[in-house]
C-alpha cells in the first residue's frame, strides 16, 4: 500500500499545480517522517548511503543521496565504456542513416530529441543506449566516458511518463520531455548524454561544469525516476555483445568498448 502511495507521487497528471505541491512536500522537513517507510517500500540499501538514514532531512535529500566512497568501482580499463547510472538497461541498438530509432512501436528522430538537424546528422549510423531509473535506484548521474565537453543545453518544458506505458502510449516522451543534453568530444568523435525529466518533477540538476569530464565522475542528479539516453557517433563504441535487455546495471559497470583513434590506423 505504501509503495503504491509513493508511486503516485510521480504518476499524477503532469500539471504545474501537482508539480509544485510535490516539490514543496518532498523538499520540506515534514517529508522526513516518511523516509524510513520509503526506504523499506523500495528496499533501499542503507549500508551504501553516504550518511545514516536519520541524517537525511527530507525525502528529496534521501532520494538524491550520494553513496559511500568506493561503493561503485569504475572499470579502470581506458577502453571501457561504463554505465552512467544505477538502473535498467532497457534498449540498445543502431541509429539508422536518418539518425532515428524505434522503441515500443514509436519512431524517434534525433533532430527532434537534440533540437538540431546538424547535430543529429553526426550520429547517423551510430549507436543508442537507453537506461531507465525507477524510484528505487540511486539517482546520481556519472559520466560513462572521458572527454571534452563541447556543449550543454536544455530542451522541452513539460514531462510525461517514461515508464513502460508511457513509452508505448505517450507522444514520444523521450524526445518531447524536458531534458538536458551534454555533448562530449571523445577521440575526435561525438557522444551525447541525454538526461530526460520524469513526470511532474522536471528536476535535472548539474553538478559538473568543467570543460573536461572524467569517466565515472558525477555530472548531475535526478529527482525521482527518469531516463538517460546515450548517443554515439558511428565507430566510437562497440557495445558488449553479451548485453541483454532488460538488464540491471550499476554505475561504473562495463557495458562496451571505446575505440580510440589508434584503433582506426
Amino acid at each position: 500500500m505504501k509503495k503504491q502511495l509513493y508511486r503516485a507521487f510521480v504518476e499524477l497528471s503532469g500539471n504545474r499545480v501537482n508539480s509544485h505541491l510535490l516539490r514543496t512536500f518532498t523538499t520540506s522537513r515534514l517529508s522526513k517522517g516518511i523516509n524510513r517507510s520509503f526506504t523499506k517500500a523500495y528496499n533501499l540499501n542503507t549500508e551504501e548511503m553516504e550518511k545514516p538514514l536519520h541524517e537525511y532531512k527530507s525525502l528529496h535529500e534521501l532520494f538524491t543521496r550520494r553513496l559511500k566512497e568506493g561503493t561503485r568501482p569504475i572499470d579502470a580499463d581506458e577502453h571501457a565504456l561504463v554505465s552512467p547510472v544505477d538502473g535498467v538497461l532497457a534498449h540498445v541498438g543502431p541509429l539508422n542513416e536518418q539518425s532515428a530509432f524505434r522503441v515500443k512501436g514509436q519512431d524517434y528522430t534525433l533532430e527532434e530529441m537534440l533540437g538540431s538537424q546538424v547535430k543529429s546528422q553526426m550520429y547517423c549510423g551510430g549507436t543508442f543506449v537507453i537506461l531507465y531509473l525507477s524510484p528505487s535506484h540511486y539517482h546520481r548521474i556519472h559520466s560513462p566516458i572521458s572527454g571534452r565537453v563541447l556543449e550543454r543545453w536544455y530542451l522541452g518544458k513539460k514531462s510525461y511518463p517514461v515508464n513502460e506505458q508511457g513509452l508505448k502510449y505517450g507522444k514520444r516522451p523521450l524526445s518531447k520531455n524536458y531534458r538536458h543534453i551534454t555533448e562530449i568530444d571523445v577521440n575526435k568523435k561525438h557522444m551525447a548524454i541525454v538526461k530526460v525529466g520524469a513526470l511532474n518533477v522536471n528536476s535535472i540538476e548539474l553538478t559538473h561544469h568543467d570543460e573536461e569530464v572524467t569517466k565515472g565522475a558525477e555530472i548531475g542528479y535526478f529527482t525521482f525516476g527518469s531516463t538517460v539516453i546515450l548517443l554515439f557517433e558511428k565507430g566510437l563504441v562497440e557495445l558488449d555483445p553479451h548485453l541483454q535487455c532488460p538488464a540491471d546495471v550499476k554505475v561504473g559497470m562495463r557495458i562496451g568498448t571505446i575505440h580510440t583513434s589508434k584503433d582506426e590506423e
